[in-house]
């Protein structure tokens, strides 16, 4: 092994995992924001809609552990190929319906499990797969890029998907069946493996569902941190619902609403691109308690202004600082998790966190409907301070390991200039 590792813009397995990766988000995007509108074209029943949608929810709240345990037993590059040939089987399903006129809500809600079950299983698998295309000393970085990939996917895909489905109804499904085939073709030409080598563990491991629960519970700042983004995940779902009513009550029109998160998705992109700068000059320690105390100041500023795209300025704001958690605190838990219960780690955290959105949406609806607006925005500041105070005072932020402190698997081994 030489000491020279080429830039991530040469390492061609990299490359074509994320490429592939953000191809397939971006279909994934445009299709979910089509999937409410053809159950209203359909059916003409907004809680049709409204089931579609807490359906493909689902699989992010109930599967992420045992997905986790499917990425640990199976090869993970295998997994993510099923996962893209099911996935487009499972669309596609959904356009030759659409065109012969013979598709039917259960049909969707069915379509809907299927395909967010096969995407957390691939997301799993992706994210415990960066470690093994990247040298350990470009992880933060790998990550970085992926997280301005799932906020770009976000940033474009709802538009996108708007208006594909404004071409037809069958068009934006058709894009996203293609987009998966895109990431089957640049998966078939990645080179490197996806874990270490393993053997004589597939009995063992069968009885092992719980391993990354356990191990992640054993972590005192992961455990910390992964309740601390719990809490976030909930602030956030509910002031998103507020932010709404917020806008509307400001005159704002539901193109203008959609333009104001546009530019708090560019905002989450942008702190995506610095979030390596960050890590470099940032302890963990700074970052986890910065960054909750940056959400707590800017929460009631909502109240403050009077235009909605300042109001998106704000939240852009917000979503500025979050990468830099999402990358700091991600590279650190590759970095020293073992690689043989990296999938049911990632699963673990996963549910937790996703765990809280649904949580949100319900508390945000109720706080609005009791109290209103303004008290509703200051008992989420309050909240928002209190996650704060808990990350300030926690022993486990305060004494915050570091990268350089703990001792990466060594899991790449061929990193050569080229």
């Amino acid at each position: 092994m030489t000491d020279a590792v080429p830039p991530l813009r040469h390492n061609r397995d990299f490359l074509l995992l994320w490429s592939g990766t953000a191809v397939s988000i971006l279909g994934s995007r445009a299709s979910g924001m089509a999937y409410p509108l053809l159950v209203l074209s359909l059916t003409g029943s907004v809680v049709a809609a409204g089931l579609v949608g807490f359906v493909t929810m689902l699989p992010h709240l109930l599967v992420q552990v045992p997905a986790g345990m499917l990425v640990d037993l199976w090869n993970r590059k295998r997994v993510m190929i099923w996962c893209d040939v099911l996935r487009a089987l499972t669309i596609a399903s959904i356009v030759v319906a659409l065109a012969a006129d013979r598709l039917f809500l259960p049909h969707i809600l069915l379509a809907g499990i299927i395909e967010g079950t096969l995407s957390v299983a691939h997301g799993i698998a992706g994210s415990a797969a960066v470690p093994h295309v990247v040298h350990s000393s470009q992880l933060t970085v790998a990550l970085s890029r992926n997280e301005a990939r799932e906020r770009g996917a976000m940033m474009l895909g709802q538009p996108l998907g708007g208006l594909l489905f404004g071409i037809g109804r069958v068009v934006p499904f058709l894009f996203d069946a293609l987009t998966y085939l895109v990431s089957l073709a640049t998966l078939l030409l990645i080179k490197r493996d996806f874990q270490v080598a393993r053997t004589g563990e597939r009995k063992r491991m069968r009885t092992e569902l719980t391993a990354g629960i356990r191990w992640l519970a054993r972590q005192p700042f992961l455990r910390t941190t992964t309740i601390l983004v719990a809490g976030s995940n909930l602030l956030f779902q509910a002031l998103f619902l507020t932010v709404i009513v917020i806008a509307a009550d400001l005159g704002a029109t539901p193109g203008a609403i959609g333009l104001m998160f546009g530019i708090a998705a560019v905002g989450g992109v942008l702190g995506s691109l610095v979030a390596p700068a960050a890590e470099r000059r940032l302890s963990m320690k700074v970052v986890v308690i910065g960054v909750n105390w940056v959400w707590a100041a800017l929460v009631p500023l909502v109240l403050v202004v009077r235009d909605p795209y300042l109001l998106g300025a704000v939240y852009a704001l917000m979503c500025f600082v979050g990468p830099v958690w999402n990358v700091v605190v991600s590279a650190y838990q590759l970095a020293v998790t073992p690689d043989r219960i990296q999938g049911r780690v990632i699963g673990a955290a996963s549910t937790v966190a996703f765990g809280a959105i649904p949580l949100g949406s319900l508390v945000g609806g109720l706080l609005l409907g009791w109290l209103g607006t303004r008290p509703t925005v200051w008992v989420l500041t309050i909240f928002m301070v209190s996650i704060a105070m808990v990350a300030t005072v926690n022993r486990a932020v305060r004494a915050a390991p570091t990268l350089g402190g703990q001792e990466p698997r060594a899991v790449n081994t061929e990193f050569v200039a080229q």
